[in-house]
């Protein structure tokens, strides 16, 4: 049974740092797209990062220059640094495997959740 298990959210203050992580129990991780997404209280759920196989990057305009997605797959993990951080973007967030072998093979973590407040 694959599992994806997020960690490292919480309260922040504006201008805070937060490191969320998803440890994934999947065997073969490495040729896995991870991609983080969030979804704030009546809104969409929204694409944050994504981080290939090969380890390239892409990132929501909201948030680029401010949060770091990484993978060590070593560790089965994928990372999201969030630095700067503001009120907009307090949310539940998600971590989202995909399978590059295997397009019906995706995954999702069950949240955490993030909220920026003084």
């Amino acid at each position: 049974q694959v599992q994806l298990v997020e960690s490292g959210g919480g309260l922040v203050q504006p201008g805070g740092s937060l490191r969320l992580s998803c440890a994934a129990s999947i065997f073969t991780f490495s040729s896995y797209i991870m991609s983080w997404y969030r979804q704030a209280p009546g809104k969409e759920r929204e694409l944050v990062a994504t981080i290939t196989s090969g380890g390239s990057t892409n990132y929501a305009d909201s948030v680029k220059g401010r949060f770091t997605i990484s993978r060590d797959n070593a560790k089965n993990t994928v990372y999201l640094q969030m630095n700067s951080l503001k009120p907009e973007d307090t949310a539940v967030y998600y971590c989202y495997a995909r399978s590059t072998v295997r397009a019906t093979l995706r995954y999702w973590g069950q949240g955490t959740q993030v909220t920026v407040s003084s």
